[in-house]
């Protein structure tokens, strides 16, 4: 009888210690108020393209990957980190950055070709928060704790820094989130690859922040699609009031071009080395 009690004993103490492990752990929940229709920043942002499929200046590398630098804001935000740290780190050292300006790192999703550069970017900036899906793996989240990054998990839409937010992590089979900057102009969305699906993710945004959306940017996941499909995308994202468009990464290469030929004027190019102003 005392061996069954200490084991129901043992079991009753691991059920009641698992779920706390997860607990050990921030979240960010700064709540996303004060949006307006004319409001948003006062100033230029700009972001920098590190680690693209493309490459745009002369003298830096292209791989499959993606990762950007946000500055102009209160605070400086690496968002992804492409695949392979070497070309990570060359890119970022060749294009003049500062490491010690990066106040965060924002992993949009679990995947190599956005996580690879981070054990080469720890080597010149530790110690400040990694923003991530709450449903991240454990062993992911216990990594960076390692790196001496400090896991920060998002699972509603919250608030970053002045008018940057995260979208939230959408309801998906692989746990993604996107970047949502406020501008006059309405919203600006940045992506990492877009899994759940570009239109889903712009519609769930635009209600959540009760805002049109302005430009959207970034790794749009579309390399499977068909004309067909690929006219309903652009004219659902019409409809929706995006006006700019930069397709990167997965996007797919006969994708980027129905995407310029869509938006024409409006439309910009990626790629290494790049810099979008945003105003």
């Amino acid at each position: 009888m005392r061996t069954r009690a200490f084991i129901l004993f043992n079991l009753l103490f691991l059920l009641i210690i698992v779920p706390t492990q997860g607990q050990e752990y921030k979240y960010l929940e700064a709540p996303v108020v004060g949006i307006t229709s004319d409001n948003g920043i006062e100033t230029p942002v700009t972001v920098r393209v590190i680690y693209d499929n493309y490459v745009k200046t002369n003298g830096l590398e292209s791989d499959w990957g993606f990762a950007i630098l946000i500055e102009g804001l209160e605070k400086t935000i690496l968002f992804d980190t492409g695949t392979k740290p070497d070309i990570f780190t060359s890119n970022f050292k060749k294009m003049g950055l500062d490491a010690a300006k990066i106040d965060f790192l924002v992993i949009s999703h679990e995947h190599g070709d956005h996580t690879g550069g981070i054990a080469s970017f720890v080597e010149m900036k530790k110690d400040i928060p990694v923003i991530i899906p709450y449903s991240f793996s454990d062993k992911f989240k216990k990594r960076m704790s390692e790196l001496r990054l400090e896991p920060l998990l998002v699972k509603e839409s919250a608030k970053i820094c002045e008018n940057l937010y995260t979208s939230g992590e959408f309801d998906y089979q692989i746990a993604e989130h996107a970047l949502v900057l406020n501008t006059k102009k309405g919203l600006v969305v940045m992506t990492g690859c877009s899994h759940p699906g570009i239109v889903e993710m712009l519609k769930e945004i635009k209600t959540t922040f009760n805002k049109n959306i302005y430009m959207v940017f970034g790794g749009f996941h579309l390399l499977q699609k068909s004309d067909k499909e690929m006219n309903k995308i652009l004219s659902e994202m019409k409809t929706l009031g995006v006006v700019k468009c930069g397709a990167t990464h997965c996007t797919g290469e006969k994708q980027i071009r129905m995407f310029k030929e869509a938006f024409g004027e409006n439309y910009f190019e990626l790629g290494v080395g790049n810099i979008v102003t945003i105003e």
